[in-house]
């Protein structure tokens, strides 16, 4: 199929949904002017459900970054009913597979057999399946358990297709409030590491460096690749058992909940502050739990890592806002890397209100995620008609933060459903300014970083 025709096709798909969900928008607001009280927020509940229902199905479809966007929005958008979360939370890791054929085919292609040939013994039904491939248990010639990803074929071109999409959408936003936007920037950005996705050899290169980096640690598990059955196409790694996000969610005890939430929290900040290389799709699908909350961590695709000086420009603005909670300071550090352009007339303070939002954890001794504070938090960042408007209109998104941004409000939203306490201020120091651990589990961290000079 050609990529014309690809796009063509997609697009009439999005815009298929848009209108149909469109049209049931128009007949539910009729039909809530007859109902009054409790009958008119249980019809709106039924009708979030179907929506999300129906994007879901939709987009599990059709894979790709669509069905990406999809993920992000399963577990970030804590403003939907429980029911709701629930049906898009299938993009996470349950979406409509491939044929069976299909996968075969893939794997032929790329290892010169098909898998019953290739592996001892393989699991025609995928046990997960998400935007770029999905993955069927398998046992090696040698006998040991792994997990094959198998890419779907055509995605690429989706992908493609979906970006330019992208593209158009923020054109789109930035002509209503997101004046400052550097739109091709910020595609551009998406793209390239979009595009590292689909080379698995990529993500098996980036997951032998992530295990060697972290082998011994004591809570970061990551699965060993087995690189001769692994190609751009197909990805064998050790095959690790555990629970998903949803049932760990469901038996895990208050302190297994703390023990993984603060194993995620600081896998991503010794990541981004001392490996300057971190994984940017940091959705439920991708951890693996124990019932006592160790975590192995999945899927090393889509990671970003900082060019020489790039994080040192990044740095001063989250050192203002948290460290030396100054508004001054921190516009300052926001005009020098271009979030703001100078010249730009807003108070700091209205500037530091609204950029410290999804921060607040951070600037306060002890604090308590929840659900809660990332519903709020969410609604105040997207609110462009609210208190911030005139900063929104102004705002920039440089985009080295394009995936960054994207890690704090995932990592946040995993840590409001486990419903975690920390001293996270002082936790950030430790890997900030190498502070002293304000946890066992720092402790642990820190001993085992000297341990590795």
């Amino acid at each position: 199929m050609s990529r014309r025709l690809l796009r063509a096709r997609r697009t009439a798909r999005v815009w298929r949904l848009t209108a149909r969900n469109g049209a049931r928008f128009v007949w539910h607001r009729a039909r809530r002017l007859s109902v009054r009280g409790e009958h008119r927020e249980a019809m709106d509940a039924r009708f979030t459900i179907r929506t999300s229902e129906d994007v879901a199905r939709e987009l599990g479809n059709m894979k790709g970054a669509l069905m990406k966007f999809g993920q992000l929005l399963s577990f970030i958008m804590e403003a939907l009913p429980d029911d709701a979360q629930q049906a898009l939370s299938t993009l996470q890791a349950d979406a409509p597979p491939m044929a069976p054929e299909a996968a075969e085919a893939v794997v032929r292609a790329e290892l010169g057999a098909p898998p019953q040939k290739v592996f001892l013994d393989w699991q025609e039904e995928p046990v997960a399946a998400a935007s770029v491939g999905q993955v069927h248990r398998a046992v090696t010639r040698d006998g040991r358990d792994v997990a094959v990803k198998v890419q779907y074929p055509g995605v690429g071109d989706a992908i493609e297709t979906d970006l330019d999409n992208t593209e158009g959408l923020y054109r789109l936003v930035g002509a209503f409030a997101l004046k400052g936007l550097d739109t091709k920037g910020l595609v551009d950005e998406l793209r390239a590491r979009m595009r590292d996705e689909l080379d698995y050899r990529l993500e098996a290169a980036n997951q032998r460096e992530f295990a060697a980096h972290f082998a011994g640690h004591p809570f970061v598990r990551i699965p060993e690749v087995d690189t001769s059955t692994s190609t751009t196409r197909v990805l064998t790694t050790e095959w690790v058992p555990g629970m998903s996000f949803a049932q760990f969610l469901a038996t895990a005890t208050p302190q297994a909940k703390q023990h993984a939430g603060e194993s995620i929290w600081r896998f991503v900040q010794h990541a981004v502050h001392i490996l300057r290389a971190f994984n940017g799709d940091p959705h439920p699908g991708n951890y693996k739990f124990s019932a006592e909350g160790e975590v192995t961590f999945l899927d090393f695709g889509l990671v970003k890592r900082w060019t020489a000086g790039e994080w040192a420009q990044l740095q001063p603005t989250l050192e203002a806002m948290v460290v030396h909670r100054d508004p001054e300071m921190l516009m300052a550090a926001m005009e020098q890397v271009g979030f703001l352009r100078p010249g730009h007339g807003l108070p700091a303070e209205l500037v530091y209100q609204y950029v410290s939002t999804p921060y607040l954890p951070y600037l306060t001794d002890r604090f308590r995620f929840t659900r809660d504070f990332v519903r709020d938090s969410m609604a105040t960042v997207i609110d462009v008609k609210g208190p911030h408007a005139e900063v929104i209109e102004r705002l920039n998104m440089p985009p080295s933060f394009v995936i960054l941004d994207r890690v704090v409000w995932g990592v946040s939203a995993i840590l409001g459903k486990l419903d975690v306490e920390a001293p996270w201020r002082g936790m950030l120091l430790e890997y900030l300014f190498d502070g002293a651990p304000a946890t066992p589990l720092g402790e642990a961290d820190r001993q085992w970083r000297r341990a590795q000079v």
